[in-house]
């Protein structure tokens, strides 16, 4: 019998951590078969963040390095000027791209630096228990807003690819989600056209995943993309909001 679906190279046979419903590990497993397809195995540099995905670097078979909290695009800033033939990407949550590390993303995207940054948004902090993250929804009751969020001392979620998508430089922005099989074929092909512009050497890339945190959210993995379907995705509109290569339309 001819073997017609399998683990991608790129990934190691580690099995994940994660909590159960978690998009963190389908995530991994597009990454892992786009690098597949582009044949990049072998030129690959991951930066882990500190967050729930702290140990990627065990699920990749592929060069990874760990960055302190925040300061991914930084990290990977510094590998791609002394290794520019690399193909480097960033794996980020919320907590840790849209929070401490702000200044580094944004000025990163800015240079129009070379790689690819993987922005997970489930709008909470998930490694250290739930707390109120920059992405969480206006009422959201979390650790530290467990009345809801209030935009009158909390402000509003941030939305990074809007915001990044403002900046001159990068050259593709773009949000997904892996809510249904028809949004996760879209996410591969937004991951798809991330890591073949930094081949080509275009410039900065910005992928942002609206995804789940069950666990945090108290929901069932069963609810869990419902509730992203109902609440999360009304906020944080899917679509590309820069793309000045005219990589989906072609």
């Amino acid at each position: 019998m001819k073997k017609i679906f399998s683990r991608p190279e790129s990934m190691s046979k580690k099995p994940f951590h994660y909590c159960p419903g978690c998009d963190h590990g389908v995530v991994h497993r597009l990454i892992a078969e786009v690098i597949d397809e582009l044949e990049i195995k072998n030129r690959t540099i991951g930066v882990a963040p500190v967050g729930c995905s702290v140990f990627a670097y065990d699920y990749f078979d592929v060069d990874f390095n760990q960055a302190p909290h925040g300061r991914a695009p930084a990290v990977a800033t510094g590998i791609k000027r002394v290794r520019p033939d690399s193909i480097v990407f960033t794996y980020q949550g919320d907590g840790d791209l849209a929070a401490i590390g702000t200044a580094e993303i944004i000025h990163a995207a800015n240079r129009g630096e070379n790689i690819t940054a993987v922005f997970i948004n489930n709008a909470i902090y998930g490694m250290t228990g739930g707390q109120m993250a920059p992405t969480s929804l206006i009422g959201m009751k979390t650790q530290t807003s467990p009345y809801g969020r209030d935009a009158a001392t909390a402000g509003h979620p941030i939305h990074m690819s809007e915001m990044i998508a403002t900046l001159e430089s990068p050259v593709y922005v773009t949000r997904v989600t892996v809510n249904n099989p028809a949004n996760l074929m879209k996410t591969k092909k937004a991951l798809l056209n991330a890591f073949t512009l930094q081949k080509e050497g275009k410039g900065f890339s910005f992928v942002e995943v609206v995804s789940t945190c069950p666990t945090n959210w108290g929901k069932k993995p069963t609810d869990a993309h419902k509730w992203l379907t109902e609440n999360m995705l009304p906020v944080f509109k899917l679509g590309t909001f820069k793309d000045t290569q005219g990589v989906e339309k072609s």
